[in-house]
């Protein structure tokens, strides 16, 4: 939403200037901006959460990979939006919501003709899966929580949940699925290893059912923990991470919640621009901008 303010209000815009707010990929605005120009909290000290891990088919399984602008958008566009805008717009990927119960549209086109149709046409997808959220989470209308005790089962179980549909609508062996975990509060230990251990959960289901691991979240929160994570020698971890600050900069450098060596093999998207209305062949959609090099659906 934007505030149009008069000369009265301009010390106050002042202060907001200083606040960014992480894209949410369902296409709705966060309830409070995350400060960017304040000390953060101390860095949250996890433990090592280690599974077992089987690949499955998903070794064997070559990575289809793009580099270059995709858009993710709340409900799958009609057919002739997606031709208008492959013949139009800069856009080559496309981030699709194929599972989850807590996803914030639905999705009456998503159907494997869909699908099949879409790349047809030349565009590459980014499935994504909208389930259960961090237990510290303030998201009013994404309500259902990761439960601490029984974090790992229930990544299991949502990842089995993102393979079933991902075979429905015909996307092949080795292709990625990326858990949304949208922001939410920093420096709550608990909090954040409950997502680390739901993701290791995810992420070793999701090998065994053959296709590849994804995560996406906010710079500060749950990308910066998952970094952490790394750090401490948690497995399996995603294959990819997807990870949203909005500061108009289209690159995959990491925008400081990785470091450098972390998931560095084609492996990052960036969504750095989100809920803007663009029109490509006299089609408007209002999208989440983002930047890729990282693998896409095979």
């Amino acid at each position: 939403m934007t505030r149009f303010l008069g000369p009265a209000a301009l010390t106050a815009a002042s202060l907001v200037l200083l606040l960014a707010t992480d894209g949410l990929p369902d296409g709705s605005t966060a309830s409070a901006a995350e400060p960017v120009a304040v000390a953060a909290p101390a860095p949250v000290v996890l433990r090592a959460t280690v599974l077992a891990d089987r690949p499955g088919t998903r070794a064997q399984s070559a990575r289809r990979l793009f580099a270059g602008p995709g858009f993710d958008v709340c409900t799958a566009p009609s057919l002739e939006t997606m031709t208008a805008w492959k013949q139009s717009s800069p856009y080559g990927a496309v981030g699709i919501y194929v599972s989850g119960g807590q996803r914030g549209c639905s999705q009456p086109r998503l159907t494997a003709d869909w699908v099949r149709k879409v790349r047809a046409m030349g565009w590459q997808l980014m499935p994504t899966h909208v389930g259960l959220q961090a237990p510290c989470s303030r998201l009013g209308n994404k309500p259902k929580r990761i439960d601490p005790a029984t974090a790992v089962q229930q990544g299991q179980a949502e990842a089995a949940e993102a393979a079933a549909a991902l075979r429905t609508l015909g996307l092949g062996q080795g292709s990625p699925v990326y858990l949304d975990i949208e922001s939410y509060p920093r420096g709550d230990q608990s909090c954040a290893q409950s997502v680390i251990d739901f993701t290791v959960g995810w992420t070793r289901k999701l090998h065994l059912e053959g296709f590849r691991s994804g995560f996406y979240s906010s710079a500060d929160s749950g990308v910066s923990d998952l970094a952490a994570a790394a750090r401490a020698g948690s497995a399996p971890l995603p294959d990819a991470v997807w990870y949203a600050r909005w500061d108009g900069r289209a690159d995959t450098a990491g925008a400081g919640g990785l470091d450098p060596d972390q998931w560095s093999d084609r492996q990052r998207i960036h969504q750095y621009q989100g809920n803007v209305q663009e029109t490509w062949g006299g089609a408007t959609l209002s999208i989440d901008r983002n930047q890729l090099d990282g693998p896409v659906a095979t």
